[in-house]
């Protein structure tokens, strides 16, 4: 199979060559040992005669202009928009997956649709978005192409982000950050229990990342999809937020995220006043930014000062209806310093 022909193969950065013609993948914390002819447990990872290749570089399945809220990011670039896209499959198994038609499926290279690194960036300025985002599939899969991107954008004046299930190796977050990437959204599924019996993976490779992204001053929000009978107890939340606070501290945002049945998942959706409770523990054990998501019209969906209670940002679903943070990024009320990167882009 000659691969030079398709735009979308290319050599991946992140492996090593062992015995045999087998490779093993250094991308994400699988560490995947794969057979020559064979492809990892992503399917986006091809050996070839000992060689391994990528086969997503710019097959792009999904691309659209969204506001930043939505990722969600509170905290970096308020009421903007970035150009959001994605590419096939994913390094989980998630079985509530939202974006299952996505991240479901695997990469064709002889259906791809191949969007440079160029036209993305073009795209985004043409349309007047600020920035990039890679999102609704696990980005990690498209790491190669994201270096490319981003230092475009950044070269270009634009912001790039990810959200991500941070199941990225440290070299790669590191490698990401030095292309120009920002900020990084991290879906924390729950604890050990949980990745192991739904997603894959671990918690404690999770919290490491993301206390590596701060520690490199990515821009870093977490998110928690709180899922009817699998993570919502009392106990699992405590456990998540003193976690949260051991490895990315106080000042980086909390987002609950209300479930709702997909994909082969059929629990009922997310109880509110769970999701409500879990605000309140985060907020009585120190953290400044706990949120709510997929709750729309609710008051947790909005930003109050730590410091004086004031209610700082107004919003309705993800659109940011009243802003009271100066441009210096302080309370309006008492000047306490709120945790907000880029600026506020009213739209």
């Amino acid at each position: 199979m000659d691969l030079s022909i398709y735009p979308t193969i290319k050599e991946a950065l992140l492996y090593e060559k062992i015995a045999d013609e087998r490779v093993k993948c250094d991308l994400c914390g699988r560490s995947c040992t794969i057979a020559r002819g064979m492809m990892g447990f992503c399917r986006t990872r091809l050996n070839q005669d000992g060689k391994l290749y990528t086969l997503v570089y710019g097959d792009i399945n999904a691309r659209d202009s969204r506001p930043i809220e939505i990722k969600p990011f509170f905290h970096f670039y308020p009421g903007s928009t970035s150009l959001t896209f994605s590419t096939w499959s994913c390094n989980f198994t998630c079985p509530w997956c939202q974006n299952y038609h996505l991240s479901k499926e695997a990469p064709n290279p002889l259906k791809a649709n191949y969007i440079s690194p160029e036209q993305m960036v073009g795209t985004a300025i043409n349309r007047g978005d600020d920035g990039l985002c890679a999102s609704f599939t696990e980005p990690t899969l498209l790491f190669e192409y994201c270096l490319d991107a981003f230092q475009i954008a950044t070269e270009r004046g634009l912001y790039n982000c990810m959200v991500s299930n941070g199941y990225l190796c440290e070299e790669a977050l590191i490698m990401l950050k030095e292309a120009g990437m920002d900020a990084i959204n991290i879906d924390v599924k729950g604890n050990n229990d949980v990745y192991h019996g739904y997603c894959g993976g671990d918690a404690d490779t999770i919290w490491k990342n993301a206390k590596k992204a701060s520690e490199i001053d990515l821009h870093v929000e977490i998110v928690h999809l709180v899922i009817t009978d699998v993570n919502d107890d009392k106990k699992s939340l405590k456990s998540l937020i003193k976690r949260h606070l051991r490895n990315v501290g106080c000042e980086t945002p909390l987002h609950f995220t209300r479930y709702f049945p997909a994909y082969k998942f059929e629990n009922p959706p997310t109880n509110i006043q769970t999701l409500a409770e879990a605000y309140k523990m985060a907020k009585d054990a120190g953290i400044f930014y706990p949120y709510l998501g997929n709750v729309a019209g609710h008051k947790y969906e909005n930003t109050y000062c730590p410091s004086c209670g004031k209610l700082l940002v107004e919003r309705q679903g993800f659109k940011i209806i009243k802003y009271w943070i100066t441009d210096d990024k302080k309370c309006s009320a008492c000047g306490f310093s709120v945790n907000i990167k880029g600026r506020y882009v009213k739209k």
